[in-house]
């Protein structure tokens, strides 16, 4: 999760946040480059009372600063649309779940299991136990099996939301009436949080998302305990 006065993003923690990363790293080193040869050539023309006659009116200058931006934006196109065409895919899911958002809260339900479903609401700040997090804690964690594609499906109940975890690479709108999808894979154990990102209403700010990714076994283990309880 992010940390106090953290420059970048956060560390990925699925496969298409990796992706994201090393864009982001590519284009911000273009945007860098970019930056650095237009200061040069304002730094030289303001300090420099010479004028070099071969660039007052040149065929071939004129060329070059048409076609340099054609490819540069080529460059950035390319792994762009790579990429959203990779978070579109969804192949042979694992795992189904659910997610409404609700003024405000979460509730989660697993399509493949008959009675497995849950509201998921923020902890409040007197409730919270050592090491919890203020504002990003949940009384329900949503529970996924590590290395297994999941498919989310995203509605809400009265007004807009927004799904977002950062560390995965994920961020679907909530709209009523309207079911979206998306998946990811989680790659490592561990708890990932993230919050509503669309302002929905007086407490926008209290509807955290908690994923707890765990291997395998105690997920079924986990689902065995939630499915006797209900």
């Amino acid at each position: 999760m992010a940390h106090p006065a953290q420059l970048g993003l956060q560390d990925a923690a699925s496969p298409v946040m990796e992706e994201l990363l090393h864009f982001h790293d590519h284009t911000l080193m273009i945007v860098f480059l970019i930056s650095t040869l237009v200061l040069y050539i304002i730094v030289a023309m303001v300090t420099t009372k010479l004028t070099n006659k071969n660039i007052l009116d040149s065929q071939e200058i004129e060329i070059v600063w048409t076609i340099l931006p054609a490819i540069i934006l080529i460059m950035i196109a390319l792994p762009s649309l790579r990429i959203l065409y990779l978070m579109d895919e969804i192949n042979d899911p694992h795992l189904t779940i659910k997610t409404m958002g609700h003024q405000w809260y979460w509730s989660y339900e697993y399509t493949d299991y008959e009675e497995l479903g849950f509201d998921s609401y923020m902890v409040p700040t007197q409730d919270l136990a050592p090491g919890q997090f203020r504002l990003l804690e949940a009384d329900h964690r949503m529970v996924i099996p590590v290395d297994s594609p999941v498919r989310l499906l995203v509605s809400a109940d009265d007004v807009l939301h927004s799904w977002a975890v950062p560390s995965l690479g994920v961020k679907l709108d909530a709209v009523p009436g309207r079911l979206n999808q998306t998946a990811f894979i989680i790659s490592r154990p561990g708890v990932y949080y993230g919050q509503c990102s669309e302002i929905c209403g007086a407490n926008h700010s209290f509807m955290p998302i908690v994923i707890e990714a765990v291997p395998l076994e105690h997920f079924e283990n986990w689902s065995s305990l939630m499915l006797e309880d209900a």
